[in-house]
């Protein structure tokens, strides 16, 4: 992770999903310039993945798989 990417994400602003469930398996994310963040919210210092804003926007709208 560099420096800039480690600063951003100490000062990021993270929200729970809305289809989190109340068992505790709940995603995080934040926005980012440039990314978007995504952790394990029963690991905020756990580690945390990075996509671009449009491959986020795609897997966030996709239809569910059945």
């Amino acid at each position: 992770m560099t420096p800039t990417i480690g600063g951003a994400l100490s000062g990021a602003a993270w929200r729970k999903s809305s289809h989190s469930g109340d068992e505790g398996a709940c995603v995080e994310l934040a926005s980012l310039p440039g990314r978007v963040a995504v952790r394990d919210s029963k690991d905020p210092g756990g580690p945390v993945l990075l996509f671009p804003p449009a491959a986020w926007s795609a897997f966030a709208t996709a239809p569910p798989r059945r």
